[in-house]
């Protein structure tokens, strides 16, 4: 009894710390369970825990009935073959948890990859066309490390970097290419900046490559802006013309250089032009962003009812009150005066 007893404790912790090691995606930010949606399915890491939660249920309930029947064994041969059997059915139970503790073990090895993003710090989202520059902008404004090469989707992950401004840590968030095509058609790694652009209250920085050398026009990538704009609509937004060391902006033909000031009008954007290679712009973007984030987030504030009644709620303001009409001038008592005028200069030369 004592081991049929031992064996349903020790599965019954490991099957629980495996269960509350993985986070619940009704408890954490939208930000994170959409991102796991998209990388590892909602609906397979449902299951995946919900069997695993199953088998300790079921662990638990042939212990209970092995002991029951261990306490009323005629021999000591008829125990033996009953504790067999308690064990015996605990470790088919368990064998049959292969492919779902395969498939976690797989979800933890990701998860223990992706970046840490604070959803409350100060954000800024790099997005744009692939190989327009944002792994670049990333590499110059912070001590992120991420890779660069000349052509598309080299990043497909979320990539973060940290910078300081005011005193203050902002994060940078670099995200995957986004082609311009229908959302049910776009795949894992365009779904990862999708989600982030939708989630996160950041300041969204847009790189337009003027120069057309990422392999795509400005009228495709004046459309693509067009499509995702719902997901920053209501967010402080920077339109960012990257590449202006191979074509200047005020060089561009007539035609695409109103399309973009339009663009930028209608949108309520600043426009501010940047190089990666000579460096010219880059702390002009940043200032940039971040000061229209923090403009933004105090705004917000002013207009929630409740923040702005709970900082009224812990000042207090005192008025001083006349006691009554006696007029009472300064005095200086006559034995600080005489003091004065062997020490030093008079109270009318001071």
């Amino acid at each position: 009894m004592r081991k049929v007893k031992f064996m349903q404790e020790s599965v019954n912790e490991k099957l629980t710390g495996i269960v509350e090691g993985f986070p619940k995606l009704n408890d954490i930010h939208p930000f994170y369970a959409d991102l796991m949606n998209v990388l590892y399915d909602r609906d397979h890491y449902k299951l995946a825990l919900g069997h695993v939660n199953k088998a300790k249920t079921i662990t638990d309930s042939i212990a209970n009935d092995y002991v029951r029947l261990l306490k009323y064994s005629d021999s000591l041969y008829r125990a033996k073959q009953l504790k067999r059997a308690a064990l015996g059915r605990t470790c088919t139970l368990l064998k049959k948890l292969k492919s779902s503790l395969s498939y976690l073990e797989e979800v933890r090895k990701h998860l223990s990859r992706l970046p840490s993003i604070d959803t409350n710090q100060r954000t800024l989202i790099v997005t744009g066309f692939p190989n327009v520059g944002k792994s670049s902008f990333i590499n110059n404004v912070t001590n992120a490390n991420v890779d660069v090469q000349p052509y598309a989707f080299t990043t497909q992950n979320l990539f973060v970097g940290h910078c300081e401004y005011k005193y203050a840590k902002w994060q940078i968030i670099d995200t995957p290419g986004i082609l311009d095509h229908p959302l049910d058609q776009r795949n894992t790694i365009e779904m990862q900046a999708v989600t982030a652009l939708a989630h996160l209250n950041a300041a969204i920085l847009f790189l337009l490559d003027i120069s057309e050398t990422c392999g795509y026009t400005i009228d495709q990538q004046i459309a693509l802006f067009q499509s995702i704009k719902p997901l920053f609509q209501a967010k402080p937004l920077v339109i960012v013309l990257s590449k202006i060391d191979l074509q200047k902006f005020g060089e561009l033909e007539a035609e695409s250089k109103a399309k973009i000031e339009e663009l930028a009008k209608a949108t309520n954007a600043y426009l501010i032009q940047m190089s990666n290679i000579t460096k010219d712009g880059i702390e002009d973007v940043k200032i940039k962003a971040c000061d229209i984030l923090l403009d933004h987030r105090l705004t917000q504030k002013a207009k929630d009812p409740k923040k702005a009644e709970a900082i009224l709620n812990r000042l207090h303001i005192a008025t001083p009150k006349k006691r009554d009409n006696v007029a009472r001038d300064a005095f200086v008592p006559e034995t600080v005066l005489q003091g004065l005028k062997k020490t030093g200069p008079t109270i009318k030369q001071m």
